[in-house]
């Protein structure tokens, strides 16, 4: 026979596992929806080109590591 402490832990961890899968629906994103995403003041850089050059100057640095691309001497000649 099943204690108190044994049916009110497995009721909670029930209702518990129902809360979370409840949360976790998937609902498809409607087309008039998707146009705040793609707004440029959502991107994760400010600008491409200056993202484009942050990296450059970060491969330069770690060129000898072979991060990015071709591993080089790490002084940005190449």
């Amino acid at each position: 026979m099943r204690t108190w402490n044994q049916i009110v832990r497995r009721t909670t961890g029930l209702v518990g596992v129902a809360i979370l899968s409840a949360g976790c629906s998937v609902v498809p994103v409607q087309a008039w929806e998707k146009g705040h995403l793609a707004q440029r003041s959502m991107a994760l850089e400010g600008h491409a080109q200056e993202a484009g050059l942050a990296e450059h100057i970060y491969a330069s640095r770690e060129g000898a590591s072979g991060r990015a691309g071709v591993g080089a001497s790490g002084c940005g000649c190449n």
